[in-house]
């Protein structure tokens, strides 16, 4: 009996049905699902979302298992053979992961061409790179952990708020000399009890600090020693600190473009809509909070507090608000994409400016963490909007410095 074998093939099995088809995505819920009190969901969905944007990594793996099994002859045995028939079910599953996302990589570019709502004659502009990028394909599906760039520096953990650790910021600027173009803010997810600023979009942050952009990763307090609005208001103060103590650190000067990830879209959602409101920024009212535009990846926009309904950025909606761009995996199992696409349906009814919803097909929650295929076809097109959004708000056509 291929005792070995047949273990690897049932967990890369199951891996790979999580990837293709996650547990928990069929629901309308309305925000992150519990944890499993046994773990099982959580376990179900590391590994999914892993071999989903990984998918070449267990397929290779599982190709020197399968060659060395047949060198030692457990292939000769019926359940030899069994195990090599599911080997072979489950390197068709991961060529069907791979194909999925290089077939729809095109996807966050393509939606900027059509913004909802009252914006659609504003897009962002023609999208000529979607057709290229033959490179990016192969680095994506064969080097999906290559996430950094050596033409960028990283100054670790500079303090912009009292609460210690929590209050701590990474900056990323260009190895050749300080930046002196806009900035771009990222926040975390971790349902606000968890995370850290040194794990999710860290290939777009690389990418574009490297074309001259500064880039914040930030920490922010955390349940169950913070509450709402605590993170929200360290968010605001991230900007507050890019705009009175950044340049001293080499950052640049220009326009800030927020984003984040799960919770960090809440984050980058919630500064974006309320721009230089005192009461959420105590200690540091008078400071500019106002944004450029955001770029909210797999966001949960729901209440934070059930009794409290300011706790939402959809309290907040109102037509000055800073254009957006929302991507959304349609195979999340943590926050289902129809939660995301009612936040940008909502937002685009009041907004003037373009709301792009971008629906990303075959996407898991997280995926940003890697470099994969489809991390690196949203990078650039998150880039393009960012560069867009800047531009239109340097010309006096995006959101004024107050609400």
């Amino acid at each position: 009996m291929p005792t070995g074998y047949l273990i690897t093939v049932i967990l890369l099995g199951l891996s790979t049905l999580c990837a293709l088809a996650p547990p928990g995505t069929g629901g309308r819920g309305n925000g992150p699902r519990p944890r499993s009190p046994f773990r099982w969901g959580t376990a179900a969905y590391l590994a999914g979302m892993t071999l989903n944007e990984a998918p070449m990594v267990p397929l290779l793996f599982g190709a020197a298992v399968t060659a060395l099994a047949v060198t030692e002859g457990e292939v000769s045995s019926a359940a030899g053979m069994a195990a090599a028939a599911g080997m072979a079910l489950v390197a068709a599953g991961l060529r069907l992961v791979a194909e999925r996302a290089v077939r729809h990589r095109a996807a966050p570019a393509q939606v900027l061409e059509t913004p909802l709502g009252h914006g659609r004659r504003n897009a962002a502009g023609p999208r000529a790179f979607v057709t290229a990028g033959v490179g990016a394909v192969l680095a994506g599906l064969f080097l999906p952990f290559r996430r950094r760039r050596r033409g960028v520096r990283r100054l670790k953990d500079l303090q912009y708020g009292e609460f210690g650790r929590h209050n701590t910021l990474d900056l990323y600027l260009p190895r050749t000399g300080p930046a002196a173009g806009p900035v771009f803010v990222h926040f975390h997810g971790g349902r606000f009890v968890s995370g850290a600023k040194n794990r999710e979009s860290l290939y777009l942050l690389y990418r574009l600090a490297s074309h001259g952009w500064t880039c914040i990763s930030a920490n922010y307090r955390l349940a169950p020693a913070a509450g709402f609005p605590d993170y929200a208001v360290d968010a605001k103060r991230v900007i507050a600190w890019v705009r009175t103590t950044g340049a001293a650190h080499g950052a640049g000067g220009g326009p800030v473009v927020v984003a984040g990830s799960s919770a960090g879209a809440f984050l980058a959602a919630f500064a974006a809509l309320t721009p230089n409101q005192p009461d959420l920024q105590p200690g540091f009212e008078d400071a500019d909070t106002s944004v450029a535009g955001a770029a909210c990846l797999y966001g949960y926009y729901g209440r934070v507090q059930e009794t409290n309904p300011d706790s939402t950025p959809a309290a907040h909606l109102f037509p000055g608000a800073p254009p957006f761009f929302l991507l959304h995996g349609d195979k999340d199992s943590v926050v289902p994409v129809q939660h995301g696409h009612r936040f940008a349906r909502a937002l685009a009814a009041v907004s003037r400016q373009p709301v792009f919803w971008c629906r990303l097909p075959g996407a898991q929650h997280s995926f940003d963490y890697f470099a994969s295929v489809r991390t690196r076809f949203a990078a650039p097109a998150i880039e393009e909007f960012a560069d867009w959004a800047v531009r239109e708000h340097q010309t006096g056509k995006g959101l004024p410095k107050g609400r």
